[in-house]
Order: C-alpha cells, then structure tokens, then sequence
C-alpha cells in the first residue's frame, strides 16, 4: 500500500519542523512527508532529508513552486512566518500582516489545484472581534489591526474557506520555546533573575512547539475534523507559576514581574505595542481563551501532550545554558 503524502510548509522552523518529525516518528509509518523549505541545502533542511523526509525547494511567495510542492499531496500543513527576518525593501514594499495574508492565499490556491485533500492551517483568533470600538488599545497597521499577528491570520481564514480547500484551523498560542530565545529570564542590576510580561495575575496558555506538531498530524489522520476549529495549549499558568517552574529546574529563583500595559507599550525595543496589546488580548479574553483550549480534550488528540513541568524537563540544560 502506498504511503499517504504529507506537504509541510516552513518545515526548517519550529512548527513545521515539529510536524515533518512527528509524522517521521510514525510507528505505522502509513504517511510520508514531504519537507518544504526556501533553501534545502542548510543544516536543517539536510538533517530532515536524512531523517527520511523528502526536501523540496519551495516559497510561499512563489506560487509555481508551493503549487509543485504540493503535486500529489494527500495533506498539506501550512504556516506563515510573521517574524520572518526581512530585508529593509521587503518592509516597505507591504506590511507583516500583508505578507502572511498572502502567503496564505498562495497556500490556498495551490491546494486546492493539486487536489489536496486536508489541510491544516495554523492560525490564531482575530483579536478585532474582541477590541471592536476600543480606543484604549492602540491600532497598528494603519488602523487595520489590534495584533497584526494574530488578527492577518484569523483574517486569512476566510481564504482557505474562499478556496474551497478541506481545511481544519489549528489555533496555537504562547510557545514554551519563548523562554529560550523570545523573553528568556534576564538578570536586573542586582543579579535577579526575572520573566516579564504584562498579565496580572491572569493565565498564559502555554504549548510547546513539538505539541502542535503532534496535534497538527492527529489532526490529518482525522478527516471527520475537516471544517473545525482546533485550539490547543499544554499548560494555562500565571506568571507566578512560570516562574516558579523555571525556579525548579534552574535551581535559582525567578520572580514575576507584570508592569501595567500601558507602561510595558513603552518598553524600547521593535514591536512593543503590538506585544503589549497580545498580552491584553491574553488577559482581558482570559476565560474565552483558555476555555477553548481544554487539556482533556487536547491530549484525547494528542497523547503525549507536555505541561510546562514536563517540558522543562526536556530543555532544562538548555534553559542553563542560554542564561550563561
């Protein structure tokens, strides 16, 4: 019996990465994968073609190339890349949000004329829905969006829906991975360590980024999910129990620290507006948010599902090692 075809987009960054593995890891070993990357020939992109995973060169950008890619798919998982390191022409030529929504209407296209028959598009809620009429949240983008990258993606949907194209929507959320690169503990002038972000006493949804590629492949073995929405988390935690946690496995104490929003918009560093207003959304819709993402039922679908505790005790040397 020949192999069911899986195209995954992005498959060199963290969720596509984490969807080519889970599907390699397969022990029925009923789907192959089909790794999609702008360049096949980097360190990661080589290391997935010796894990067994078939590397072609494709760009969202380019729509012959994704169309190509995805000829004779069964399944396709699409992610855009909003923080996509960019040139200073790319910038000016469109916006972020611009670029992931047409990134995604290339996606959609070029599935739906080679025939895929389940795409799972990773997206996010539209924060606009919410922030309707709010002048107490800035609007970013020309005063088209609250969070551009989370309200381009929930935008683009619509897209997948316009096409025709059987899709189910996998809504994610905060990475684990961030404590590792994004807002990883910093030291204040007294030698503190310390994680930042303006939430209260609210809770964060957590995932880690091997988590939405497990879901991501439970997800296409389950044709019965084309058409839902899919939100997944792995953990719903304060910032006080962050901090905790990361107190454990790194053998020193974190603190909490949550400034008001208004003064977090004013941090100096690239996007502080835009992250401020995240995390509004993060707390102000905390009930609506965290109950869509039920962990019951979340790991129904994906057995292996990681708390925070858990996966800390998989990146623990890690986390020591990036403080250092």
């Amino acid at each position: 019996m020949s192999k069911k075809l899986i195209a995954v987009v992005g498959a060199t960054g963290a969720q596509g990465g984490a969807v080519v593995r889970a599907i390699l890891a397969d022990r029925f070993g009923e789907y192959a994968v089909r790794a999609l990357t702008r360049n096949p020939d980097t360190p990661k992109a080589q290391e997935l073609a010796a894990s067994g995973a078939e590397v072609v060169a494709a760009d969202l950008d380019d729509e012959a190339s994704v169309r190509s890619a995805f000829d004779g798919a069964y399944g396709a998982y699409v992610v855009t890349n909003y923080w996509a390191p960019l040139t200073p022409e790319q910038e000016a030529a469109r916006t972020r949000a611009e670029m992931e929504l047409d990134q995604a209407e290339t996606a959609a296209r070029a599935a739906r004329d080679a025939g895929v028959q389940h795409l799972v598009w990773s997206t996010l809620e539209d924060t606009r829905l919410f922030f309707a009429g709010r002048d107490d949240v800035p609007s970013l983008d020309d005063g088209r969006y609250k969070v551009p990258h989370f309200d381009a993606k929930g935008e683009a949907d619509a897209l997948f829906t316009k096409y025709g194209v059987p899709t189910t929507f996998l809504r994610t959320t905060f990475y684990f991975d961030a404590f590792l690169h994004a807002m990883p503990p910093t030291r204040t002038t007294d030698g503190q360590l310390t994680i930042t972000f303006p939430m209260g006493d609210r809770r964060l949804s957590g995932v880690a980024s091997e988590d939405i590629g497990r879901s991501a492949f439970a997800i296409l073995k389950r044709p019965d999910l084309i058409g839902a929405t899919i939100s997944i988390a792995g953990d719903h935690l304060t910032g006080t129990q962050y901090a905790e946690a990361l107190s454990e496995a790194l053998g020193e104490k974190v603190m909490y620290h949550a400034p008001a929003v208004e003064e977090y918009r004013e941090y100096p560093f690239p996007m502080a507006v835009e992250m401020a207003n995240m995390f509004q959304f993060y707390a102000e819709n905390h009930d609506e948010f965290t109950g869509a993402r039920d962990l019951a039922k979340v790991r129904e679908l994906n057995p292996e599902l990681e708390s925070f505790a858990t996966w800390l005790e998989h990146h623990r040397a890690e986390l020591a090692a990036s403080l250092s």
